[in-house]
């Protein structure tokens, strides 16, 4: 077996995964290590396109408003250059018509907005940015197969490329091993080869599957609002619809349910999901618009958080879904993997380099990153009685009931409206919902201020 680089393991850093979280991670760590190899199993189309290593990628996404506040901080100029490439502002209100569980949101003028294009354009975007940095290279075609090190501390990886005729295996020594390589990521079961103990993790199900499509926008069509998102209402209506404008003046739409309530495969499966949402103005809409692909569906499977923060060895940080992974229909997970290459940066900075202490504070940055995202999302997941795994508790059904009254009143409010939307984009926590004017208009009800 042959081993690659110079100095075992002085001054490299090795990306497992070469997707939207890998190429982040890479960019944070540029300046705090000599060399970073990224490693991605696919090859990269040569302009934005789907890829059969991201499934999810032919579905809706979203950068949520503090998502394109840290790429804008991490790469300065990324918001104007997906702006020029097609990606649509979409400011929350009222650029988006959003139905949540009781009723339509308030319409008020507000500077929260997201990034909505498709994921190619996005993960091709910063592709290009992370391209230009000398220090980063990419091992296209390349997998990874195992771990080097022991329990206690990673001293590199073991890759090989793939094909009809896989090259020969060879060692990265390196610093700092991080794993971005998504929700199907090998890592407990290399761990597992070293004599780790198993990582401790929280699952909740809810069993979500959806379909996707592109439309052409109707020439002509004039419309006082961009998106639209119909959620679900609990288990009476376990059903949801997203249209959201993308480049190329078209629409990308995803429909979805609970377990349950999933869309049938294929395009009569995906209109009569349309058929079954709580409001008609999505299927409405979509009457005069022409597809523009095929209908895609995906089952992304269960939400995991896994606590690499709790239990890991030295020398290993792991970031995006790899981490933590949400339900698709909150919209969180472009976001999250954003927040955590700036905290993985951070680590790296306040340690002066890519050593153990670095690798310790950047787990623990991470698992922080996710934190109100996972709150959020788990909580919701558990209404649905289908739904396995999740927080339960008497603080839950607290969070339940409260949350209810504030998306009542958010209805006509613009003050609990715009409050809850800076939490939904990830911009405050959710103790943001129990700022004393908020709570004041939940608790009195009535007419808005």
């Amino acid at each position: 077996m042959m081993v690659e680089g110079g100095i075992r393991g002085r001054g490299t850093a090795v990306v497992i995964g070469g997707g939207l979280a890998g190429t982040l991670a890479a960019w944070a760590l540029r300046g705090h290590a000599e060399r970073i190899v990224v490693v991605e199993r696919d090859r990269y189309p040569a302009r934005p396109d789907f890829r059969a290593g991201l499934p999810q990628g032919r579905h809706a996404h979203l950068v949520l408003e503090a998502g394109h506040r840290v790429l804008e901080e991490l790469m300065p100029g990324i918001r104007e250059e997906l702006l020029a490439a097609g990606a649509v502002r979409v400011p929350l209100a009222p650029a988006l018509r959003w139905l949540s569980s009781a009723g339509w949101m308030a319409e008020f003028e507000s500077e929260i907005a997201f990034l909505s294009c498709t994921r190619p354009l996005l993960d091709h975007t910063v592709l290009d940015r992370v391209r230009g940095e000398s220090s980063i290279e990419f091992l296209e075609g390349t997998e990874v197969t195992g771990l080097l090190g022991t329990a206690r501390a990673l001293t590199g990886v073991r890759v090989r490329e793939r094909g009809q005729n896989p090259g020969e295996a060879r060692e990265i020594p390196a610093e700092l091993v991080v794993d971005a390589s998504g929700r199907s990521s090998a890592l407990p079961s290399w761990l597992a080869e070293l004599g780790c103990r198993p990582v401790p993790e929280e699952r909740v199900d809810a069993g979500v599957a959806y379909a996707s499509r592109l439309f052409h926008r109707p020439p002509g069509l004039e419309l006082d609002y961009s998106a639209l998102y119909l959620q679900t209402k609990g288990p009476e209506a376990p059903r949801l619809g997203v249209l959201l404008p993308v480049e190329g003046d078209r629409w990308i739409v995803s429909v979805g349910g609970m377990r349950g309530a999933e869309p049938e495969p294929g395009e009569a499966g995906f209109d009569r999901q349309l058929g079954l949402l709580r409001d008609p103005s999505m299927r409405e809409l979509l009457a005069g618009a022409e597809p523009a692909t095929d209908v895609r569906g995906f089952r992304p499977g269960p939400g995991v958080r896994r606590r690499y923060d709790r239990s890991a060895p030295e020398g290993l940080v792991v970031t995006g879904d790899a981490a933590c992974t949400f339900n698709p229909v909150y919209g969180q997970g472009v976001t999250v993997a954003a927040l955590g290459a700036r905290a993985l940066g951070a680590a790296v900075a306040r340690h002066d380099g890519i050593g153990h202490a670095a690798a310790a504070a950047g787990r623990r940055g991470v698992a922080a990153a996710s934190r109100n995202a996972w709150t959020m999302s788990a909580s919701e997941d558990v209404r649905f009685p289908t739904t396995t795994g999740g927080p339960t508790g008497a603080l839950v059904r607290f969070q339940h009931r409260y949350l209810d009254k504030v998306l009542a009143r958010a209805t006509t409010d613009p003050l609990v409206c715009s409050a809850f939307q800076n939490v939904m984009s990830l911009v405050s926590p959710p103790a943001a919902l129990f700022h004393p004017a908020v709570l004041a208009s939940v608790l009195r009800g009535g007419a808005p201020r």
